[in-house]
């Protein structure tokens, strides 16, 4: 029986060398992979943090400049409904009246003339003209507004179609001295403000900007739509307020169209704000482009780190199985397949220390092919040769155990080696194996062994020589006896008995 302890404990160790190699390889890819993605989700947020503060400059600075200019027209309506109380209004002639009335009007190429309309909301001054066409605005939102409520202040209508041309309606009441009704005044912001300042921007097309007043009525939107101007996103059920509140982000699909796009609002408190949009795909497109170009260059590494890491656990496997056919080369019999000489020497030493420690037997056969020298000379090396590998393979069908260790001694001589067993159980194996070589052979004259046989614990001081010398007197003592035998040594006596 070849015995396979240290073969197996340094094909473990390669095996081992191997298995940590991948292992250690796999967990390098784990973690570098972990940390380019954590490089990569920084990317993203960077690039996320810098839209929104893009979007919300962009709203805030919308926001100023449309308060500013509603600010400075509301100065004009709050001048001309100032100087409506005065009593000489009505006395003097109307190139006078409209100096007095529009005197700190404001007019701009997007601002419409400034109205007055009486009590029943009839048109009684309008500052482009000394002769007004008749008209009457009193079915009109903003004249029923200021009409039944005293305290409306600035109100901003909804976009509508005024004296031609789509604009917002600013009005302020007109009361007397004791907070009576007299009229409207009223004026208007065409959507062409809206439009000119849209077009200053540098703006990508699917980029949105929406005005809307503080009751979420749609004002104006870039881009322009007269379908969603007007309409009010409380009517929104898939909407809520509280997704984007004064001076936060939103990031997903807003409420007028289905482009997930990344929100910003002003945090003004002027009676319009501004929500800046900007698609998502387009917030994030430099970040895809240098993600996806990251992520084939740590692909390619983590490919080539695995297909190295294969080749060289295979090369590590491919030497540990060379080292292990060049150990056994070195340790086996080329004959009969069994250790030889030095590996036996070896693993007896081993064994009778752990034998040693744990103070447990060790049994030895020796075994000797009886009568083997003149059967060599009748019949030729070459039949000899056959005999010994008869012998052998006798040995190893009867030593099954792990531990065990077959060898050639020496010539005609063979060693089993027995960690853990007894005098009695050794006896057994040893006659096992001459049973066995007994009925093996067809030639009568060349089928017999025999084997001495000897078990002891081993002590402080002893050495395995000692073991060895019994067993090879007791195979002698065999031999002595007539052959084709086994004999057992009384270690303390060193007597012989059959």
């Amino acid at each position: 029986m070849r015995f396979g302890w240290r073969d197996g404990t340094a094909r473990r160790t390669w095996r081992i060398s191997a298995k940590l190699l991948i292992i250690s390889s796999v967990v390098t890819v784990i973690g570098f992979s972990a940390i380019c993605v954590n490089v990569m989700l920084d990317m993203r947020r960077g690039e996320e943090a810098l839209a929104r503060q893009t979007l919300e400059n962009l709203a805030t600075t919308i926001e100023a400049d449309i308060g500013r200019n509603i600010e400075i027209y509301d100065l004009s309506l709050r001048a001309v409904a100032g100087n409506m109380l005065l009593p000489e209004i009505w006395a003097v002639s109307k190139p006078i009246r409209q100096l007095i009335l529009f005197d700190h009007a404001t007019t701009a190429r997007h601002f419409g003339a400034i109205q007055v309309f009486d009590t029943e909301g009839r048109l009684t001054i309008d500052a482009s003209t000394l002769d007004p066409v008749p008209e009457n605005r009193s079915d009109e939102d903003y004249f029923k507004v200021h009409r039944d409520n005293p305290n409306a202040g600035l109100f901003i209508s909804r976009p509508m179609l005024f004296r031609g041309a789509y604009a917002i309606v600013l009005s302020r009441r007109v009361s007397d001295q004791d907070g009576g009704f007299m009229g409207v005044v009223a004026g208007s912001i065409r959507f062409s403000y809206f439009h000119e300042l849209f077009e200053r921007l540098t703006l990508d097309p699917e980029d949105t900007i929406t005005v809307l007043k503080r009751d979420r009525t749609i004002m104006m939107r870039r881009p322009f739509d007269l379908d969603i101007i007007g309409k009010n996103l409380s009517d929104r059920a898939n909407w809520k307020a509280d997704n984007l509140k004064a001076g936060g982000t939103y990031s997903g699909q807003g409420p007028v169209d289905a482009t997930p796009r990344l929100y910003a609002r002003s945090s003004g408190s002027g009676p319009l704000f501004v929500v800046a949009g900007k698609p998502l795909s387009a917030v994030f497109a430099l970040w895809k482009t240098e993600a996806f170009r990251i992520g084939a260059v740590v692909l390619t590494l983590i490919l080539f780190v695995l297909g190295s890491t294969l080749v060289l656990a295979r090369e590590i496997r491919r030497r540990a199985d060379a080292e292990n056919k060049l150990e056994e080369m070195a340790t086996t019999d080329a004959l009969t397949g069994l250790r030889n000489r030095r590996k036996f020497d070896s693993v007896i030493d081993v064994e009778w220390r752990r034998a040693m420690r744990q103070q447990t037997p060790v049994a030895l056969l020796m075994i000797d092919a009886d009568h083997f020298k003149a059967y060599n000379d009748t019949y030729g090396h070459q039949a000899g040769d056959q005999v010994l590998v008869g012998i052998a393979i006798c040995i190893s069908d009867s030593v099954h155990r792990a531990g065990d260790c077959a060898a050639r001694y020496g010539g005609e001589e063979f060693a089993v080696l027995l960690p853990d067993t007894a005098a009695d159980d050794a006896f057994k194996v040893a006659e096992k194996i001459r049973g066995k070589v007994q009925g093996w052979s067809d030639d009568g004259a060349m089928s017999t062994v025999s084997c001495g046989v000897a078990s002891l614990i081993p002590t402080a001081g002893m050495d395995w020589s000692i073991l060895v010398a019994a067993a090879d007197k007791a195979l002698y003592a065999a031999k002595a006896g007539g052959r084709n035998q086994s004999v057992v040594a009384n270690i303390p006596k060193l007597s012989l008995v059959a």
